[in-house]
């Protein structure tokens, strides 16, 4: 039994490991690892639902199972050396979030498990042969985000009914995501009578030059994709859309709980509670080949009503009916 957990910054402070792990696998205890581009402060939530995934299938961190964390920090090209120490370590699971990330590890290893969590079709992507058998090292969930594209921007349209030019905030570094969602966001606007504006970001001062010109260009509100950069920053989104009076949809809760106008997607954290089940049955024997990839099944509305009022919004009395939650 671990009773006292410490924090040890590896490699240049972008990885972290508990200091039982390597302990923890000279004592046969099972290791996870796991890759990820953001920090561990950006996504200690989701983290929490993967830690709840593994107990839920029998492991505890720091009791019979180590997690040997790696965070890009925001530092993308540094994932694949990461991956390739994950693969070195020889841990039981990669856990990954993020197709950027996925096609590093699948890269890194053709043996060792992966388990991924994908806003993207994983065939599509070539991750796995079919959702009901991966078939190779891979699985894990798919939890939507551009199929709902759509429904974002009519809920989106039903908050400002004013609105004709939208912005479509995209990483033009995760082409799958960028071509998904622009084209889908083209199709519903052109049903709608809307004009799209397509915006791309690869970094922190990308996002700050968007905004500038969303405000030169008098857009009338903001589409954010699905990205990992753009959840990894999403304090700074927030803190834009409303310095600039933007009003703005993300694709998950995240960002509306800290003052996001809505959000309409997959529920994130249960997402990465079912990707922890996943990691957690394949290190009780089963084989990411014959482990089915799980497709999300929760959605949920929430919209910002003390925002929304900042912006001068009335929310309908229809939308407030269908939210699943109201932040006031």
């Amino acid at each position: 039994m671990i009773c006292r957990r410490e924090f040890i910054t590896l490699l240049g402070g972008a990885a972290i490991a508990w200091p039982s792990a390597a302990h923890a696998q000279t004592a046969t205890v099972p290791v996870v690892g796991f890759l990820d581009p953001r920090s561990p402060d950006a996504i200690s939530e989701r983290l929490r639902g993967f830690r709840q995934g593994l107990k839920e299938t029998g492991y505890i961190e720091g009791e019979n199972v180590a997690i040997v964390y790696r965070f890009a920090e925001n530092q993308n090209d540094r994932l694949p050396e990461m991956a390739a120490d994950l693969v070195r370590r020889q841990v039981a699971v990669i856990a990954t979030a993020g197709e950027q990330v996925a096609v590093v590890a699948k890269a890194a290893t053709t043996t060792v498990p992966i388990v991924f969590i994908a806003s993207q079709d994983p065939v599509k992507l070539g991750f796995v042969v079919s959702l009901s058998r991966p078939g190779g090292n891979m699985t894990g969930v798919n939890f939507f985000a551009t199929e709902l594209v759509t429904k974002r921007l009519e809920f989106l349209r039903a908050l400002v009914p004013t609105v004709t030019r939208i912005a479509v905030l995209v990483n033009a570094s995760n082409p799958a995501s960028r071509e998904s969602t622009v084209g889908e966001a083209q199709g519903a606007a052109s049903a709608m009578g809307l004009q799209i504006q397509v915006h791309n970001a690869q970094s922190r001062q990308d996002i700050d030059a968007v905004f500038a010109a969303l405000v030169r260009e008098r857009a009338d509100a903001l589409l954010v994709a699905s990205d990992t950069l753009f959840s990894g920053r999403r304090v700074q989104l927030v803190n834009l859309a409303t310095r600039h009076g933007i009003p703005t949809a993300f694709p998950n809760r995240e960002h509306t709980e800290i003052g996001g106008l809505m959000s309409y997607g997959s529920n994130i954290v249960d997402a990465w509670r079912q990707a922890g089940i996943h990691a957690g049955r394949i290190i009780k024997g089963s084989r990411p080949a014959d482990l089915p990839v799980v497709q999300a099944s929760k959605f949920e509305l929430v919209i910002n009503h003390q925002t929304a009022r900042m912006l001068g919004l009335t929310v309908p009395t229809s939308l407030l009916a269908l939210a699943d939650e109201v932040i006031e």
